[in-house]
């Protein structure tokens, strides 16, 4: 081929979803009615009400360009977190905050830590901007964080830790992330991404630090989860204003429409949704890891909205869930073939998934 592409993408994966019910549907045979999709950790809840409405009224709007700066989200934002406006980039997902990172830390002869089976989006963005990725053998699945600090060298710039982890949901210990956060060199950037911290019950509140203006910290999360915004893609960092200034020059203009700034304004007030998906997600938690303990099948305990579970052949599972009308998500692109990754559904769609996968393993559901 006459063109020369960039040769970062000779060898680079591409990010493979959850498989969309439409496509499922069509393939298996069945209604998409009769399909539930447990496979990307969203909101089985729906989007906020309030967020409904709010996006209807703004359907008139939609010959104008949005506002550019989103002056309201980020002010409503930050008077909720305790920041600034200038402590807040928003991104089209948090997939466009990690790209900014790329933009403004990675090149050739960069390292960027991360950990074994973290989010694939990391390894990506840092193969395409020709960095070197440090991949730090897990600790039962979950983050090693000492031996992550160990692994930094002076051409180190980036390192990502993810709390909870996606895909394992493993949540790091208190005195592990004070142990990071005092530790971490000043040279190296260090992303925590909180795309599920709302699920949380207690952990480390680091937004102080951002408070406090920590050159080389950056928060990153999401409306896609807890907020059941999923299809609208809206993540957000925060950081210090001189480190969210360099990022506002690798930001595209208009990256976020003007349907999710009405949206995620809304939701941010809709505190009745909030506490329901949090008191779903723990009861279905607790369905699966009763379920599993019953069935001496191996999982993750969580502190997400999802869970992982040894089955086996994942793969074979997963097609043979598929065809039950059940969409999992497969664990073999994150080197963990034995295992799926269920998302937390509501409690009709939890006991159907679990029928289903003791059909598929010859179990007993009771």
């Amino acid at each position: 081929m006459p063109l020369q592409f960039n040769p970062a993408l000779k060898d680079m994966p591409v990010y493979q979803p959850g498989r969309p019910i439409e496509e499922v549907a069509r393939e298996v045979g069945l209604p998409a009615t009769d399909i539930i999709k447990l496979a990307s950790n969203e909101n089985p809840l729906g989007p906020s009400p309030l967020a409904l409405a709010a996006m209807s009224r703004a359907l008139n709007l939609l010959h104008l360009y949005p506002d550019g700066n989103a002056f309201y989200l980020k002010s409503k934002l930050a008077e909720k977190l305790g920041l600034e406006p200038a402590n807040i980039i928003l991104g089209n997902g948090s997939n466009e905050i990690i790209e900014f990172v790329g933009h403004a830390l990675m090149a050739q002869g960069i390292d960027v830590v991360v950990s074994d089976y973290c989010f694939a989006v990391y390894p990506i963005v840092t193969k395409l901007f020709g960095s070197n990725m440090i991949s730090v053998p897990a600790l039962e699945l979950g983050h090693d964080i000492p031996a992550m600090l160990r692994a930094i060298t002076p051409q180190t710039k980036v390192m990502f830790v993810a709390n909870p982890n996606n895909p394992t949901g493993t949540l790091a210990s208190r005195e592990h992330i004070v142990q990071l956060i005092n530790e971490v060199p000043d040279h190296v950037m260090l992303v925590m991404d909180e795309a599920y911290i709302e699920f949380l019950s207690d952990t480390v509140d680091l937004l102080p630090f951002v408070r406090q203006a920590r050159p080389n910290l950056l928060l990153m999360r999401t409306f896609s989860k807890i907020y059941g915004l999923a299809g609208l893609r809206l993540g957000y960092g925060l950081g210090s204003p001189d480190l969210i200034a360099a990022f506002e020059k690798v930001r595209q203009p208009f990256n976020i429409n003007a349907l999710i700034q009405a949206g995620a304004l809304a939701a941010l007030d809709d505190d009745t949704h909030l506490r329901k998906t949090r008191e779903n997600n723990s009861a279905g938690l607790h369905y699966f890891e009763s379920a599993f303990r019953r069935l001496r099948l191996n999982y993750v305990p969580s502190s997400a909205n999802f869970i992982l579970v040894e089955v086996g052949d994942g793969a074979r599972v997963f097609s043979q869930l598929q065809k039950l009308g059940i969409i999992t998500r497969p664990m073999a692109g994150y080197r963990l073939p034995e295992w799926l990754r269920i998302s937390i559904g509501t409690p009709n769609e939890n006991a159907r998934c679990l029928d289903a996968l003791c059909s598929v393993l010859g179990m007993e559901t009771k």
